[in-house]
């Protein structure tokens, strides 16, 4: 006996749902799962290593896929590559209160290890534990946000730690080298941006080794690329300048 299966009726398993709400309809799409949030970080760039199916769903769940018609009105095409981009662009992944917590923790941990990496204690220039910037954060209370990277949210950690505990970012060594011509010229320049001059030599040019910033690194290059027309140069002696050990908090 042949069991009547509706043509517009899909059955997936172990699926990731990107639901979306537009034109006061539910759109989803079946997701393999972590490729979502591999996506929208840009680590994953092929559609079909994240996309179970591109077919567009009114609920997955039950495999009832959406109608032509309601696609094209809602999202002004009828292209199913392009919808699909769409919700797993704004959509809301749906997972269980278990799977969240989970992926709150593991990013939790993920933006302490990117602050661990990243500073040091500006009195002794050691780096924290990766336990110990968790737990800093546990005591301002930060809290994860999904829409964000945790690279933008390890800055914003970076700012807020510093109410609490010292905590700086690791300053880079560089070697500026620039033509005699411009060397006095351009030193004044870049003095606000150098956080220690550690050697100056001026002979044939203008030799220095000092500490920055690292966000100020992309500054200096350009300043110094326009400002000696090439002929400068800018070398990067050490991305952190720290010192051996760990840091502890009492």
């Amino acid at each position: 006996m042949s069991i009547f299966t509706p043509t517009n009726q899909i059955r997936l398993t172990n699926v990731a749902v990107v639901r979306m709400k537009k034109g006061g309809k539910r759109f989803e799409i079946a997701c393999y799962k972590n490729k979502v949030m591999s996506w929208r970080s840009g680590a994953e760039k092929d559609l079909d290593e994240v996309l179970q199916t591109s077919s567009v769903f009114n609920n997955v769940s039950k495999g009832q896929v959406a109608k032509k018609d309601d696609l094209s009105k809602a999202f002004g095409t009828d292209d199913l590559t392009e919808i699909c981009k769409q919700i797993l662009a704004k959509g809301e992944l749906q997972v269980s209160d278990k799977e969240r917590q989970s992926q709150l923790e593991t990013s939790f941990r993920d933006i302490a290890t990117i602050v661990a990496e990243k500073c040091v204690n500006p009195e002794t220039k050691r780096p924290y534990t990766v336990n110990l910037i968790e737990r800093a954060m546990k005591d301002i209370h930060y809290s994860v946000k999904a829409n964000k990277s945790t690279k933008q949210q390890a800055l914003e950690v970076i700012r807020q730690l510093k109410d609490s505990i010292e905590i700086q970012r690791a300053h880079m060594r560089l070697r500026l080298v620039l033509p005699a011509k411009d060397g006095k010229r351009l030193k004044e320049k870049l003095k606000p941006i150098l956080k220690v001059v550690e050697s100056e030599d001026f002979d044939d040019q203008l030799e220095m080794v000092c500490l920055v910033d690292p966000g100020c690194f992309r500054e200096i290059d350009e300043l110094i690329r326009c400002e000696t027309k090439g002929k400068g140069s800018l070398e990067v002696l050490s991305l952190k300048d720290v010192e051996e050990g760990d840091e502890r908090l009492e």
